[in-house]
């Protein structure tokens, strides 16, 4: 049986050609893992929130996540304060944590990051770059690296 994946993020993607992106990886995919993705549905933020109306909203954003997941599931967390590793060592990572057994879940937090519950649930936090990107792209660029991954760990030459 295929390893099971899941890929949780607040908000939906809108825009096709990042649609289509993540439809081709999450095709290719399938002869490595059993992906599946949850939506959860973004907050409405007004201008000029205050911080004590974000925190609330990621705290409703962060409930909403953390109901979705399993005591046994390993949780990895997108955050630009988290690990920032190349391809291979990435690889490396999803293939030790294969071994265990567990579903892996990855969390992708909205547009004013994520709670602190959210922080303390995750077994890795993950930075995709120092830059700052959409949830969108990221969401993209993770189920990219996830493929890469997958390759690497098959003896492909795709990360070539």
């Amino acid at each position: 049986m295929a390893k099971q994946m899941r890929i949780i993020s607040v908000g939906r993607i809108k825009e096709k050609y990042l649609a289509d992106g993540i439809a081709e990886y999450a095709k290719r995919l399938n002869s490595f893992v059993s992906l599946e993705f949850t939506e959860v549905p973004d907050e409405s933020i007004p201008d000029n929130i205050p911080q004590s109306a974000a925190e609330k909203i990621t705290e409703r954003e962060a409930a909403k996540i953390l109901g979705l997941l399993k005591e046994t599931d390993y949780v990895v967390l997108l955050d630009l304060k988290g690990e920032t590793p190349t391809s291979e060592a990435f690889a490396a990572k999803m293939k030790e944590q294969e071994l265990t057994g567990r579903r892996t879940v990855f969390v992708i937090g909205g547009s004013l990051g994520v709670h602190e519950s959210l922080i303390k649930r995750a077994d890795y936090r993950l930075c995709l770059s120092k830059m700052t990107f959409t949830h969108q792209i990221a969401k993209f660029l993770l189920v990219e690296q996830i493929y890469r991954a997958c390759s690497i760990n098959a003896g492909g030459k795709y990360h070539r």
